[in-house]
């Protein structure tokens, strides 16, 4: 049930704006923009109020047709340690453009800092080094697709100079800042759409390999995506080579043959790495609970953070994300539509390797 709008509703949006962790649990707020529900406390980038529903609960919310945002969980119940690494993730991301020691977020949410390295990289996947860095890039993304300029968009992101920003983007980004701003000017990106038993099928490489593989209804919406995220790249038709790794996918979704060989050109994190080469190894016909596959790596507490890496998974299939599922059974989220994976584990399951 949607709160009627009233004083308590603007009591609600100061928690939000705030990020006030002694609201969690009593409301949850909803972006209408991007169909995401949050805790009060939660560390994203404050939305406009006018996008802005609350609800009493998570179940209200989904009522509503609004998903629990992965980054703060608003669905599970938080102990002590993690409202207090959500506020030094808030702090992080409030000190970009600043050294915090470990020592000094230690002061900051009243933990030791051996503690807080070993509880943040336990609960989040990452060490708080790795998360502020990881939020530079963030934002550093976000400034450059607003239209700012390189140096504006580095400083603003919380980078000393354009050449750190420039070292850390090649890495994670596969292209320069200026690059990526002018919406991947420079890089040749080919692509094919496929009909598979998934819906249809888009394959993406560069020079390098795989760089996209992604479920839709139409050709028109997949290529619109893959044209949105690099505008100004030079992304046109592509056939031979780019054929033939489309139809090792498809043969593999039928069940026939496998990826092992295809060549990827996917970037991201250590631990999202990590996370994408552990469900590679999921036995067709098989599931994993993002639990099973943090224990797996040695971080039992980082199921969020599993379920964030998958979430961020560009390669469908591939990258079998669609094999991992709630603990309880449930299927959680799906970047290509829930009922899509759904049919695809229903399948697999017919079809076992």
């Amino acid at each position: 049930m949607l709160l009627r709008l009233s004083t308590d509703d603007e009591s609600r949006w100061a928690a939000v704006q705030n990020r006030d962790t002694s609201a969690d649990g009593h409301f949850v707020y909803a972006v209408a923009s991007t169909r995401i529900y949050c805790r009060p406390s939660c560390p994203s980038r404050r939305p406009h109020r006018r996008h802005v529903r609350f609800f009493l609960s998570p179940e209200d919310a989904e009522a509503e047709g609004y998903r629990a945002c992965r980054r703060c969980g608003p669905r599970e119940p938080e102990t002590a340690a993690g409202r207090r690494i959500r506020e030094a993730q808030t702090y992080l991301e409030q000190h970009l453009d600043e050294t915090v020691t470990l020592e000094r977020l230690g002061r900051e949410v009243r933990m030791s800092p051996y503690h807080l390295q070993r509880t943040f990289k336990r609960l989040t996947g990452t060490t708080p080094r790795g998360y502020a860095s990881a939020r530079r890039l963030e934002q550093m993304k976000s400034r450059l697709k607003e239209g700012k300029s390189v140096s504006r968009a580095t400083y603003d992101a919380g980078y000393s100079s354009p050449s750190r920003a420039y070292d850390h983007s090649r890495a994670r980004l596969g292209m320069t800042p200026a690059t990526y701003r002018r919406g991947g000017q420079g890089v040749r990106i080919a692509y094919t759409v496929v009909p598979s038993e998934a819906g249809k099928l888009l394959v993406a490489g560069t020079e390098r390999g795989i760089c996209a593989v992604t479920l839709g209804d139409d050709a028109v919406g997949l290529e619109a995506a893959l044209r949105a995220e690099y505008p100004a790249a030079e992304i046109e038709r592509g056939n031979g080579e780019l054929e033939e790794w489309a139809r090792a996918v498809v043969d593999y979704l039928e069940g026939a043959g496998g990826t092992e060989r295809l060549p990827l050109d996917v970037r991201g994190t250590a631990f999202q790495r990590k996370v994408w080469e552990t469900l590679q190894r999921i036995p067709r016909g098989s599931t994993r609970s993002y639990a099973e596959i943090a224990r797996e790596l040695g971080q039992p507490a980082a199921a969020r953070a599993v379920a964030q890496a998958c979430a961020s998974n560009r390669l469908a299939l591939v990258i079998p994300c669609h094999r991992v599922v709630r603990e309880d059974g449930g299927l959680g989220g799906y970047r290509w539509g829930i009922e899509r994976k759904r049919v695809l584990l229903e399948r697999e399951r017919r079809r076992p390797a």
